[in-house]
């Protein structure tokens, strides 16, 4: 918990908080982030304090990358991939490398939730894991379903879909873990064995885009040009699991004035559930009464290799194979 004085805006005096073993001073306390209610950084810290279990599962071990708002969500968002010198010795990290720019990155890599505080003083919001972890960079072990809202796209449609994408999992023994993206979308996890590479997990989640397209053809669109997607549909944006595309984690507060949070929820939730509703305001309590929804993925384990067979197919019929984009 924070100690030391909080209370003058024009003065803002550090505060240092206690994360386990770790001491992370905090400065510029007071500095408003989310303007909406008036939540400040501190606010910020206290929240990721109290989904601590939550947001450490959600990162631990995968490169992530920051999205930080050094003046709060109003003013400019710097997206850090590299940690910065002078961070502390157990700030741990994994080294990437992109053969596009013949560059490496050390990004950071979640162990504690010491780590995260410490993101947070560093002005992060949003933290943007890969859906692999350091000992398989390569691999993904996380199939990420994102369906994306069109403009003129209403949530009803994105749940209509969501429910649609649940038969398709359940058809296919593969346990979807659901939450919302903290914005208008809806986004579904499935753990998987970390055997294939990039590519291979990207054709798999086109293929099951299509599927899902196949059977609400007038709700879903895979189409790869925004130019060519109805407004009005979901876009089951398969891109997620190329390369070094990122989504906002679980438990990732968004940078917006209202501080809405991407919220694992229930299938049963989700004919019901309003993304609004969930801010670093009330996520909290929320996650004190049912804790972290999203804590036995792990146990869950899918093999793609029935995908991949529907991605032979489609090509075999005439279907494009997704356009080359895995990070390089």
């Amino acid at each position: 918990m924070p100690r030391g004085p909080a209370t003058d805006p024009a003065a803002s005096p550090a505060v240092e908080v206690q994360v386990g073993e770790r001491t992370v001073r905090i400065s510029n306390p007071d500095r408003v982030y989310f303007p909406e209610r008036g939540e400040t950084k501190l606010d910020l810290v206290q929240y990721y304090l109290s989904v601590g279990d939550g947001i450490v599962n959600a990162l631990r071990d995968r490169p992530c990358m920051l999205h930080r708002f050094p003046e709060g969500v109003d003013g400019e968002k710097v997206h850090q991939k590299r940690i910065p010198r002078g961070a502390p010795a157990w700030v741990e990290t994994t080294q990437v490398y992109f053969p596009r720019y013949q560059r490496t990155a050390d990004e950071l890599c979640v162990t504690e939730l010491a780590q995260i505080i410490w993101a947070v003083q560093m002005s992060t919001v949003e933290f943007h894991p890969w859906n692999s972890r350091r000992a398989v960079v390569e691999q993904p072990d996380e199939w990420r379903i994102d369906l994306d809202p069109m403009p003129e796209c209403s949530f009803e449609t994105v749940r209509r879909v969501g429910a649609i994408v649940a038969e398709v999992l359940a058809e296919l023994g593969a346990v979807g873990w659901p939450k919302t993206s903290g914005g208008r979308g809806l986004h579904i996890y499935v753990r998987i064995r970390p055997v294939h590479e990039f590519a291979q997990v990207r054709r798999a989640a086109l293929a099951f885009a299509r599927e899902v397209e196949r059977r609400a053809p007038d709700l879903v669109t895979t189409a790869w040009w925004r130019k060519d997607r109805d407004p009005r549909a979901v876009f089951v944006d398969y891109n997620q699991n190329a390369r070094d595309h990122t989504i906002a984690s679980a438990y990732s507060v968004r940078g917006n004035p209202a501080g809405t949070v991407s919220t694992p929820i229930t299938w049963d939730e989700l004919p019901s559930v309003d993304p609004a509703d969930w801010t670093i305001a009330t996520v909290p309590e929320r996650f004190a009464a049912v804790g972290d929804l999203h804590a036995g993925m792990d146990e869950a384990v899918y093999d793609v290799s029935s995908l991949l067979e529907w991605a032979d197919r489609d090509e075999r019929e005439g279907g494009a194979p997704p356009a080359v984009d895995d990070g390089r």
